[in-house]
């Protein structure tokens, strides 16, 4: 039985074997399910069509984009001979300084400290450290290249490292604070790889950027964006006119070019947005028009020479603008005109809202100055200004930027005196000031209109509707005048601080 079992059971096999082996043949003659048949597996691709990039304007500037090392001079504080550096610097009488001479040294020490000191005086070992690094780059094959002024402006000695490594010495040939921009140059006989501006006004918010430059010391790092905003003011300066941008901009940064696909450079990172210290997708840049100005300038003269008419300005509200008659909220109005000042000269007055420059309109404060700075000094420009109601023009000599301590405009200070007396529409209690030039506002309602548009204890009105005031009664007939008049509001020059600006009010109609 045992064998009879092992032989069926072989029979049986061999017939199972030869019955899938046919199956198998057939199926694969045969095609219908060839499919699931195991086979090699390959890894996955995907032919997709060749997409655009940036490593083609990359190759062709990072040559033009260096690192800038600073080195400043630190003042040497080696060993006095007391063991303590700097212990020379105290006072004679200092207890300290005492305590190591006289119970320490003797007067050989002292003597010794003294001939020292003489020695470092006469030839001092000021020592020059590292102290700053941001970016730049070449904006001619002679080796002038521009940088940030906040990298540059507190070194002594300067170096950059271009994107093989190399290692060069650079001298500074001018910068200018007030755009936060330098030009350094670098002597060598070699003709260096440099870069064009570009123009700015053609940038259009959503156009992509690629910024280079050397974020956090690591050399040459490339990052891309869009432009994301145009004319932001971050309160940098008197000519803020920045290009926001998106691509990833860190300290270090600072000085570096950001490029146009074209390889132009259409703006120079110059400050970020981080609560965090890094990147947060907020980067501002100088516009490549207002760099290339300066930066010409300092070639040239190693100093930026600017337009001036000495006037102190606001913006235009829409308050402001029905109070003075204007059909829009346009121009920049003059708070105050600075005592002897170009503008002051030419009869330019305080409520004058000046609409154009030489006929090109004035959207703003910041427009109108960095019309006036264009302008060349020793020039005149005729000035489009409104005043009571029509438009007239006033020529105006253009005087060169004067340094910031003279423009002090300093007045008097003003003081309170008796008798009172208050303006309830308003919610304001005046009295006459002591030099009969304005009142001074000495209590407030902060429900009523006044404490809305930020007029506060202290404050000096000057004038209501371009008339000067020096009663309450004055300021109630100014506003009767207007009421009959159909205005909706008055204009109150105000004084604070010694810095005056002007306050549309409504006129209540009770």
């Amino acid at each position: 039985m045992p064998n009879i079992r092992k032989s069926s059971v072989y029979r049986a096999g061999i017939a199972a074997a030869l019955l899938s082996s046919a199956l198998v043949g057939g199926l694969l003659a045969t095609g219908p399910l060839s499919a699931i048949v195991p086979a090699q597996a390959e890894a996955v691709r995907v032919d997709a069509p060749q997409q655009p990039g940036f490593a083609d304007v990359v190759e062709k500037v990072s040559p033009a984009v260096v690192s800038v090392r600073v080195k400043s001079a630190i003042h040497d504080t080696a060993d006095d001979g007391t063991g303590f550096p700097g212990m020379d610097q105290l006072p004679d009488d200092n207890p300290m300084k005492r305590f190591f001479f006289e119970f320490g040294q003797g007067q050989q020490g002292k003597r010794g400290m003294e001939q020292r000191k003489s020695q470092r005086e006469q030839n001092r070992p000021d020592r020059i450290r590292p102290t700053a690094q941001g970016s730049g780059f070449f904006i001619s094959e002679d080796g002038y290249l521009v940088t940030n002024n906040h990298v540059v402006e507190d070194g002594s000695a300067y170096t950059v490292v271009l994107n093989d490594g190399t290692e060069l010495d650079a001298k500074l040939i001018g910068k200018d604070k007030r755009t936060d921009l330098a030009v350094l140059k670098v002597d060598d006989k070699r003709k260096f790889t440099y870069v064009n501006f570009g123009d700015d006004n053609q940038v259009r918010v959503g156009q992509w950027v690629v910024a280079v430059g050397n974020p956090f010391g690591l050399g040459g790092t490339v990052t891309a964006g869009i432009v994301s905003a145009r004319g932001r003011d971050i309160g940098a300066g008197p000519y803020d006119d920045f290009l926001q941008i998106d691509a990833a901009v860190n300290r270090g940064n600072s000085g570096g070019p950001a490029f146009n696909l074209n390889g132009e450079v259409v703006g120079i990172n110059t400050a970020i947005f981080s609560p965090s210290g890094g990147s947060v997708g907020i980067a501002f840049a100088i516009p490549a028009t207002t760099a290339k100005n300066v930066v010409d300038q300092l070639i040239k003269t190693g100093t930026v020479s600017r337009g001036w008419i000495g006037v102190q300005i606001q913006p235009v509200s829409k308050e402001i603008a029905e109070s003075l008659g204007l059909s829009e909220e346009k121009g920049a109005l003059v708070a105050e005109p600075q005592a002897d000042g170009p503008a002051a000269k030419a009869g330019v007055a305080a409520g004058d809202v000046i609409t154009a420059v030489n006929g090109d309109k004035v959207a703003d404060p910041r427009d109108l100055a960095k019309k006036i700075a264009a302008i060349s000094a020793g020039k005149d420009a005729e000035l489009t200004v409104w005043r009571k109601g029509e438009a007239k023009s006033i020529n105006v000599a253009i005087k060169p930027y004067p340094q910031d301590d003279q423009q002090a405009n300093a007045a008097p200070q003003q003081e309170e005196q008796a008798k009172p007396s208050a303006l309830d529409d308003y919610g304001l209690t005046v009295m006459p000031s002591d030099d009969g030039k304005g009142v001074v506002v000495t209590d407030i309602d902060r429900q009523g209109d006044a404490a809305d548009k930020g007029i506060t204890t202290g404050d000096i009105i000057v004038s209501v509707n371009n008339k000067p005031v020096k009663t309450g009664a004055e300021i109630e007939t100014a506003i009767a005048d207007a009421s009959k008049t159909g205005r909706k509001a008055v204009l109150l020059q105000v004084q604070t601080n010694d810095q005056s600006r002007f306050v549309a009010l409504p006129i209540n109609q009770g």
